[in-house]
Protein backbone atom coordinates (compact mmCIF):
# COMPACT_ATOMS: atom_id res chain seq x y z
CA UNK A 1 0.00 0.00 0.00
CA UNK A 2 1.36 3.45 -0.96
CA UNK A 3 2.28 5.31 2.44
CA UNK A 4 2.61 9.22 2.53
CA UNK A 5 4.01 11.89 5.68
CA UNK A 6 1.66 14.70 5.84
CA UNK A 7 2.12 17.69 8.22
CA UNK A 8 0.06 19.64 9.66
CA UNK A 9 0.06 23.01 11.91
CA UNK A 10 -2.52 23.58 14.30
CA UNK A 11 -3.10 27.18 14.46
CA UNK A 12 -3.50 29.44 16.46
CA UNK A 13 -1.39 27.95 19.23
CA UNK A 14 -3.00 27.10 22.44
CA UNK A 15 -2.20 24.64 24.97
CA UNK A 16 -5.40 24.41 27.12
CA UNK A 17 -6.61 23.67 23.56
CA UNK A 18 -4.46 20.95 22.80
CA UNK A 19 -4.20 19.46 25.58
CA UNK A 20 -8.33 18.96 25.46
CA UNK A 21 -7.62 17.64 21.86
CA UNK A 22 -4.87 15.32 22.65
CA UNK A 23 -7.03 13.93 25.74
CA UNK A 24 -5.94 11.51 28.55
CA UNK A 25 -2.48 10.19 27.30
CA UNK A 26 -3.36 11.37 23.88
CA UNK A 27 -6.62 8.91 23.82
CA UNK A 28 -8.16 10.91 21.83
CA UNK A 29 -5.67 10.75 18.73
CA UNK A 30 -5.54 7.34 19.39
CA UNK A 31 -9.74 7.16 18.25
CA UNK A 32 -8.45 9.02 15.02
CA UNK A 33 -5.34 6.79 14.30
CA UNK A 34 -7.92 3.87 14.30
CA UNK A 35 -10.55 5.78 12.44
CA UNK A 36 -8.23 6.64 9.12
CA UNK A 37 -5.53 3.69 9.73
CA UNK A 38 -2.96 5.93 9.86
CA UNK A 39 -0.16 6.72 12.43
CA UNK A 40 -0.03 10.24 14.43
CA UNK A 41 2.89 11.48 16.49
CA UNK A 42 3.21 14.47 17.59
CA UNK A 43 5.36 17.59 18.95
CA UNK A 44 3.98 20.72 20.36
CA UNK A 45 1.33 22.31 17.73
CA UNK A 46 2.85 20.33 14.76
CA UNK A 47 1.71 16.87 13.68
CA UNK A 48 2.83 14.28 11.30
CA UNK A 49 0.55 11.81 10.22
CA UNK A 50 2.09 8.98 8.01
CA UNK A 51 -0.66 6.04 6.09
CA UNK A 52 -2.27 6.00 2.96
CA UNK A 53 -2.72 9.20 1.05
CA UNK A 54 -6.49 9.52 0.93
CA UNK A 55 -6.48 8.65 4.54
CA UNK A 56 -3.77 10.77 5.92
CA UNK A 57 -5.68 14.15 4.09
CA UNK A 58 -8.81 13.00 5.46
CA UNK A 59 -7.03 12.56 9.53
CA UNK A 60 -5.23 15.99 8.80
CA UNK A 61 -9.21 17.68 7.70
CA UNK A 62 -10.25 15.79 11.53
CA UNK A 63 -7.12 17.03 13.71
CA UNK A 64 -8.11 20.77 12.02
CA UNK A 65 -11.81 20.00 13.03
CA UNK A 66 -11.67 18.84 16.31
CA UNK A 67 -8.60 21.48 17.25
CA UNK A 68 -11.70 24.05 16.49
CA UNK A 69 -14.25 22.06 18.77
CA UNK A 70 -11.52 22.00 21.81
CA UNK A 71 -12.20 24.73 23.26
CA UNK A 72 -13.45 22.35 25.93
CA UNK A 73 -12.83 19.16 27.37
CA UNK A 74 -13.83 16.47 24.13
CA UNK A 75 -14.11 13.11 25.56
CA UNK A 76 -13.11 10.09 23.64
CA UNK A 77 -17.56 9.70 22.97
CA UNK A 78 -17.04 13.00 21.40
CA UNK A 79 -14.63 12.37 19.12
CA UNK A 80 -16.07 9.03 17.92
CA UNK A 81 -19.39 10.24 17.63
CA UNK A 82 -17.66 12.98 15.60
CA UNK A 83 -15.93 10.96 13.62
CA UNK A 84 -19.29 9.70 12.37
CA UNK A 85 -20.47 13.09 11.09
CA UNK A 86 -17.39 13.32 9.44
CA UNK A 87 -17.57 10.20 7.75
CA UNK A 88 -21.05 10.81 6.28
CA UNK A 89 -20.08 14.19 5.73
CA UNK A 90 -23.35 15.76 7.57
CA UNK A 91 -22.42 18.34 10.35
CA UNK A 92 -24.54 17.28 13.79
CA UNK A 93 -26.92 20.65 13.64
CA UNK A 94 -28.46 20.10 9.96
CA UNK A 95 -28.93 16.09 10.31
CA UNK A 96 -32.54 16.34 12.34
CA UNK A 97 -34.51 17.79 14.78
CA UNK A 98 -33.94 16.44 18.16
CA UNK A 99 -35.53 13.66 20.73
CA UNK A 100 -37.61 14.01 23.65
CA UNK A 101 -35.36 11.88 25.85
CA UNK A 102 -32.78 12.56 28.48
CA UNK A 103 -30.02 12.85 26.23
CA UNK A 104 -30.61 16.40 24.65
CA UNK A 105 -28.40 16.03 22.28
CA UNK A 106 -29.76 13.00 20.74
CA UNK A 107 -29.94 13.19 16.70
CA UNK A 108 -29.10 11.24 13.53
CA UNK A 109 -25.91 11.20 13.15
CA UNK A 110 -25.28 10.01 9.23
CA UNK A 111 -27.75 10.23 6.50
CA UNK A 112 -29.01 6.62 7.37
CA UNK A 113 -29.65 7.52 10.66
CA UNK A 114 -31.29 10.93 9.67
CA UNK A 115 -33.63 8.98 7.03
CA UNK A 116 -34.46 6.33 9.48
CA UNK A 117 -35.97 8.79 12.01
CA UNK A 118 -37.87 9.86 9.74
CA UNK A 119 -39.09 6.98 8.22
CA UNK A 120 -40.42 6.20 11.53
CA UNK A 121 -42.33 9.68 11.69
CA UNK A 122 -44.13 9.25 9.09
CA UNK A 123 -44.71 5.66 8.63
CA UNK A 124 -46.60 3.23 10.91
CA UNK A 125 -44.02 0.27 10.20
CA UNK A 126 -40.57 0.91 9.27
CA UNK A 127 -37.67 -1.62 8.83
CA UNK A 128 -34.37 -0.90 10.51
CA UNK A 129 -31.91 -3.60 8.49
CA UNK A 130 -27.92 -3.44 8.72
CA UNK A 131 -24.94 -4.42 10.59
CA UNK A 132 -24.11 -3.94 14.28
CA UNK A 133 -22.98 -0.54 16.23
CA UNK A 134 -25.09 0.82 13.27
CA UNK A 135 -28.36 2.77 15.93
CA UNK A 136 -30.57 0.51 14.63
CA UNK A 137 -32.41 -0.60 18.56
CA UNK A 138 -30.97 2.44 19.90
CA UNK A 139 -32.83 5.16 17.63
CA UNK A 140 -36.02 3.23 17.51
CA UNK A 141 -36.40 2.80 21.22
CA UNK A 142 -35.69 6.80 21.34
CA UNK A 143 -38.09 7.28 18.85
CA UNK A 144 -40.33 5.29 21.14
CA UNK A 145 -39.24 7.50 23.95
CA UNK A 146 -40.06 10.57 22.22
CA UNK A 147 -43.60 9.73 20.75
CA UNK A 148 -44.71 8.04 24.61
CA UNK A 149 -43.49 11.40 26.25
CA UNK A 150 -45.21 13.40 23.81
CA UNK A 151 -48.80 11.27 24.34
CA UNK A 152 -48.35 9.95 20.98
CA UNK A 153 -48.68 6.38 22.91
CA UNK A 154 -50.06 5.57 25.90
CA UNK A 155 -47.14 2.72 26.30
CA UNK A 156 -43.88 0.84 25.01
CA UNK A 157 -43.65 -2.54 23.94
CA UNK A 158 -40.34 -4.08 23.55
CA UNK A 159 -39.71 -7.87 22.32
CA UNK A 160 -37.25 -10.28 20.78
CA UNK A 161 -37.15 -13.70 19.80
CA UNK A 162 -34.85 -15.80 22.22
CA UNK A 163 -32.66 -17.56 20.00
CA UNK A 164 -28.94 -16.64 20.49
CA UNK A 165 -26.03 -18.41 19.19
CA UNK A 166 -25.10 -21.55 20.74
CA UNK A 167 -27.71 -21.67 23.62
CA UNK A 168 -30.91 -22.80 24.54
CA UNK A 169 -33.52 -21.48 26.98
CA UNK A 170 -33.37 -24.98 28.45
CA UNK A 171 -29.95 -25.04 29.79
CA UNK A 172 -30.17 -21.30 31.45
CA UNK A 173 -30.55 -21.58 34.96
CA UNK A 174 -33.40 -20.08 36.65
CA UNK A 175 -36.95 -19.38 36.45
CA UNK A 176 -38.69 -18.36 32.64
CA UNK A 177 -38.36 -14.88 33.21
CA UNK A 178 -35.37 -15.41 34.34
CA UNK A 179 -33.65 -17.08 31.41
CA UNK A 180 -35.23 -14.68 28.80
CA UNK A 181 -33.89 -11.62 30.79
CA UNK A 182 -30.39 -11.54 29.26
CA UNK A 183 -32.19 -11.79 25.71
CA UNK A 184 -33.40 -8.65 26.61
CA UNK A 185 -31.12 -6.88 28.32
CA UNK A 186 -30.05 -4.80 25.72
CA UNK A 187 -33.71 -3.15 25.61
CA UNK A 188 -33.45 -2.48 29.16
CA UNK A 189 -29.84 -0.80 28.91
CA UNK A 190 -31.12 1.83 26.15
CA UNK A 191 -34.05 2.37 28.02
CA UNK A 192 -32.53 3.55 31.29
CA UNK A 193 -30.01 5.53 29.13
CA UNK A 194 -32.42 7.50 27.59
CA UNK A 195 -35.28 7.88 30.55
CA UNK A 196 -33.14 7.06 33.46
CA UNK A 197 -33.62 4.30 36.08
CA UNK A 198 -36.32 5.38 38.38
CA UNK A 199 -38.59 6.53 35.65
CA UNK A 200 -38.23 3.40 33.87
CA UNK A 201 -38.78 1.02 37.26
CA UNK A 202 -41.82 3.32 37.80
CA UNK A 203 -43.50 2.95 33.97
CA UNK A 204 -42.74 -0.91 34.66
CA UNK A 205 -44.90 -0.74 37.79
CA UNK A 206 -47.84 0.93 36.03
CA UNK A 207 -47.35 -1.42 32.67
CA UNK A 208 -46.89 1.66 30.46
CA UNK A 209 -43.29 0.16 29.18
CA UNK A 210 -43.70 -4.02 28.83
CA UNK A 211 -40.62 -6.00 27.58
CA UNK A 212 -41.35 -9.66 26.74
CA UNK A 213 -40.21 -12.41 24.53
CA UNK A 214 -41.97 -12.78 21.14
CA UNK A 215 -43.80 -15.19 21.95
CA UNK A 216 -45.65 -13.77 24.43
CA UNK A 217 -47.27 -11.66 21.57
CA UNK A 218 -49.48 -14.08 19.93
CA UNK A 219 -52.87 -13.65 20.21
CA UNK A 220 -52.58 -9.72 21.40
CA UNK A 221 -53.77 -6.70 19.68
CA UNK A 222 -51.57 -3.86 20.35
CA UNK A 223 -53.34 -0.34 20.26
CA UNK A 224 -52.19 2.89 21.14
CA UNK A 225 -48.31 1.56 21.40
CA UNK A 226 -45.15 1.83 20.44
CA UNK A 227 -43.90 -1.53 19.52
CA UNK A 228 -40.29 -2.47 18.85
CA UNK A 229 -38.97 -5.83 17.63
CA UNK A 230 -35.27 -6.26 17.95
CA UNK A 231 -32.89 -8.92 16.48
CA UNK A 232 -35.50 -9.81 13.83
CA UNK A 233 -33.46 -11.97 11.92
CA UNK A 234 -33.90 -14.17 14.04
CA UNK A 235 -38.00 -14.43 13.45
CA UNK A 236 -39.25 -17.70 11.48
CA UNK A 237 -41.64 -16.02 8.60
CA UNK A 238 -44.84 -17.28 10.73
CA UNK A 239 -43.73 -15.47 13.56
CA UNK A 240 -42.70 -12.25 11.44
CA UNK A 241 -46.30 -12.22 9.80
CA UNK A 242 -47.82 -13.24 13.53
CA UNK A 243 -45.78 -10.08 15.23
CA UNK A 244 -46.65 -7.68 12.24
CA UNK A 245 -50.43 -8.74 12.16
CA UNK A 246 -50.83 -7.42 16.52
CA UNK A 247 -50.25 -3.53 15.55
CA UNK A 248 -53.91 -2.50 16.41
CA UNK A 249 -55.85 1.23 16.68
CA UNK A 250 -52.89 4.03 17.02
CA UNK A 251 -50.18 1.52 17.25
CA UNK A 252 -46.33 2.27 15.59
CA UNK A 253 -43.93 -0.65 14.96
CA UNK A 254 -40.59 -0.37 14.13
CA UNK A 255 -38.59 -4.26 13.09
CA UNK A 256 -34.65 -4.11 13.59
CA UNK A 257 -32.09 -6.85 12.80
CA UNK A 258 -28.91 -7.67 10.81
CA UNK A 259 -29.22 -10.41 8.51
CA UNK A 260 -25.41 -11.42 8.69
CA UNK A 261 -26.10 -12.58 12.05
CA UNK A 262 -28.74 -15.27 11.56
CA UNK A 263 -28.90 -17.64 14.28
CA UNK A 264 -31.98 -20.18 13.29
CA UNK A 265 -31.61 -24.11 12.80
CA UNK A 266 -29.61 -24.46 9.37
CA UNK A 267 -32.15 -24.60 7.03
CA UNK A 268 -35.23 -22.20 8.71
CA UNK A 269 -35.76 -19.02 6.65
CA UNK A 270 -35.62 -15.89 8.30
CA UNK A 271 -38.44 -13.98 8.97
CA UNK A 272 -36.65 -10.31 8.31
CA UNK A 273 -35.81 -11.96 5.11
CA UNK A 274 -38.77 -13.49 3.47
CA UNK A 275 -40.77 -10.14 4.95
CA UNK A 276 -38.33 -7.60 2.86
CA UNK A 277 -39.26 -9.37 0.00
CA UNK A 278 -43.02 -9.85 1.12
CA UNK A 279 -43.74 -7.09 1.38
CA UNK A 280 -41.38 -4.70 -0.70
CA UNK A 281 -44.45 -3.06 -2.46
CA UNK A 282 -46.47 -2.73 0.07
CA UNK A 283 -47.39 1.05 1.03
CA UNK A 284 -47.44 2.51 4.22
CA UNK A 285 -44.23 0.86 5.21
CA UNK A 286 -40.38 1.77 4.46
CA UNK A 287 -37.12 0.19 4.82
CA UNK A 288 -33.77 1.70 6.12
CA UNK A 289 -30.85 -0.22 4.96
CA UNK A 290 -27.43 0.51 7.70
CA UNK A 291 -23.91 -0.23 6.63
CA UNK A 292 -20.35 0.04 8.07
CA UNK A 293 -20.34 4.26 6.95
CA UNK A 294 -23.14 4.34 10.48
CA UNK A 295 -21.51 2.34 12.61
CA UNK A 296 -21.39 4.82 15.79
CA UNK A 297 -19.37 2.50 18.47
CA UNK A 298 -15.60 2.07 18.36
CA UNK A 299 -13.64 3.16 14.92
CA UNK A 300 -12.36 -0.49 14.97
CA UNK A 301 -16.25 -2.05 14.81
CA UNK A 302 -16.92 -0.06 11.26
CA UNK A 303 -13.53 -1.49 9.67
CA UNK A 304 -14.44 -5.02 11.47
CA UNK A 305 -17.73 -5.02 9.83
CA UNK A 306 -16.17 -4.16 6.31
CA UNK A 307 -13.41 -6.83 6.50
CA UNK A 308 -16.69 -9.60 7.44
CA UNK A 309 -18.44 -7.97 4.35
CA UNK A 310 -15.33 -8.09 1.91
CA UNK A 311 -14.85 -12.03 2.98
CA UNK A 312 -18.59 -12.67 2.30
CA UNK A 313 -18.13 -11.48 -1.00
CA UNK A 314 -15.02 -13.42 -1.56
CA UNK A 315 -16.53 -16.61 0.02
CA UNK A 316 -19.63 -16.12 -2.77
CA UNK A 317 -17.86 -15.69 -5.90
CA UNK A 318 -15.70 -18.24 -4.58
Amino acid sequence: MKTRSLSVGLEPLDNAQLANLCGALDENLRQIEMAYDVTLSRRGKHCRIDGDPAQARQAANALKHFYALATAPLSVDDIQLGLVELRSRQPAAATSAGLLTKKTDLHGRTPHQVEYLRQIQEHDITFGVGPAGTGKTYLAVASAVDAFERDQVQRIILTRPAVEAGERLGFLPGDLAQKVDPYLRPLYDALYDLMGFDKVARLFEKQNIEIAPLAYMRGRTLNHAFIILDEAQNTTPEQMKMFLTRIGIGAKAVVTGDVTQIDLPKGQKSGLIEARRILANVRGLAFTDFDAGDVVRHPLVARIVVAYEANGANVAKA
